[in-house]
């Protein structure tokens, strides 16, 4: 706990001007491929997703369809340490994932879609808002396997559009987004452990900062 109390302090000790400049000397421009929302051959979209984004998406969902969204529509439990049972998944994990469809990919991509194809490009997490890029301090997330460039702490990982220019204002946009979701991850991940018990449940348990959750996002109360 106290690695990842000092990893916070660091993230928000992180300088928005810094990440930027590391963010330039990569370079980096969206070419709109729509890799980065799509799964591969061997492994399903895997983009971590915090529970107030959930249900900012769920919501934003439901106004755009005058219906009520469904947690599951949303998210899943990233399946990082699941395991197969006779009726399913079981086991405990502690993330969520976006949710995908029956290809893998991030069920709000859509290749006809404005805007390289994402369906709530407007309300879309922070790691979507960040990708391809990550910043090398534990207990944060490092997307879509090991980093192809690094500059500092700031850490970039496979895209297209790594080593094209990109305006200095757009790099400071994603730098602060960059320590912002660092911050989050940090809090995220420290919440989880300070909540933490092991829960003795059939099936899948996601464990998060608010608790222990089902599923379909109900919480789930320890005995």
């Amino acid at each position: 706990m106290n690695s990842l109390v000092d990893e916070l302090e660091a993230a928000r000790d992180l300088e928005v001007d810094a990440l930027a400049d590391a963010i330039e000397s990569i370079g980096f421009e969206c070419t709109h491929c729509g890799a980065c929302c799509r799964g591969t051959e061997a492994d399903e979209h895997t983009a971590t997703v915090f529970p107030d984004e959930v249900r900012t998406l769920g919501e934003s969902q439901g106004a755009d369809t005058d219906t009520e969204y469904d947690w599951r529509d949303v998210a899943r439990p990233m399946p990082y340490g699941l395991r197969d049972g006779t009726d399913g998944p079981e086991g405990e994990t502690f993330e969520w994932a976006l949710q995908t469809d029956g290809c893998g990919d991030c069920t709000f991509y859509d290749p006809t879609a404005d805007g390289g194809g994402c369906t709530v490009h407007e309300n879309r997490p922070l790691i979507c808002r960040t990708y391809p890029f990550s910043v090398a301090l534990e207990g944060t997330s490092q997307p879509m396997g090991e980093a192809v460039d690094e500059a500092g702490i700031v850490r970039a990982h496979e895209c297209e559009g790594l080593g094209r220019d990109i305006d200095r204002k757009e790099a400071e946009t994603l730098a602060a987004g960059l320590k912002r979701r660092a911050i989050r991850e940090l809090e995220e991940a420290i919440a989880v452990l300070e909540r933490y018990q092991p829960v003795d449940a059939e099936g899948v348990v996601v464990h998060d900062s608010e608790g222990p959750k089902r599923p379909d996002g109900t919480p789930l109360e320890h005995p």
